[in-house]
């Protein structure tokens, strides 16, 4: 007999049917940027914590800010406004930190964090409300996948892995300094 799992929509599905007939909405973060919001699976987030000033790396770009703590272990943060070209946002009562599961295993800490200007706000997402932006020009060496249309919103989906990847030659080049 086939097994039976939990649908969102309260009907239960097969587990061998095809992956878009299992997952009818995925539960998804909106990160508040300057100009503009990320839209990241909720499961890829570990944490949302306070801002708190990080410790500065030699030579590194302008957009790899420092490490914070986090678990016991120093986790690079990242401007994700100053990477695609923008200008640093001061921090304010608001600015968040949101912490992510490293996905590739290329970071020391299992982890890496971005600056929000503000609170992420919790939205389950499903393929009806949601589209590509097909006007989105990806600006070069940004780690974006795209950009959706979805309700009156517009936000960036990251490439989390490619993220990963900078972040990790950022810290191997600034060790070797």
């Amino acid at each position: 007999m086939p097994s039976r799992r939990w649908s969102p929509r309260g009907a239960a599905s097969r587990a061998d049917a095809p992956m878009s007939e299992r997952v009818a909405e995925v539960y998804s973060l909106l990160i508040p940027l300057l100009d503009g919001r990320l839209i990241v699976p909720r499961t890829c987030v570990a944490e949302v914590i306070g801002y708190q000033l990080p410790a500065q790396v030699l030579g590194a770009p302008p957009w790899y800010l420092g490490t914070i703590p986090w678990n016991g272990k120093p986790v690079p943060l990242v401007s994700f406004e100053t990477l695609s070209g923008a200008l640093l946002a001061p921090a304010s009562t608001r600015t968040r930190v949101v912490v992510f599961h490293a996905l590739l295993g290329k970071l020391e800490a299992g982890a890496f964090a971005i600056v929000a200007q503000g609170f992420p706000q919790l939205v389950r997402i499903s393929g009806d409300m949601v589209r590509a932006d097909l006007s989105y020009v990806r600006p070069a060496r940004a780690p974006v996948l795209c950009r959706v249309r979805m309700l009156k919103d517009s936000p960036l989906v990251p490439d989390l892995e490619q993220l990963e990847l900078m972040i990790a030659e950022e810290t191997s080049a600034s060790t070797t300094r």
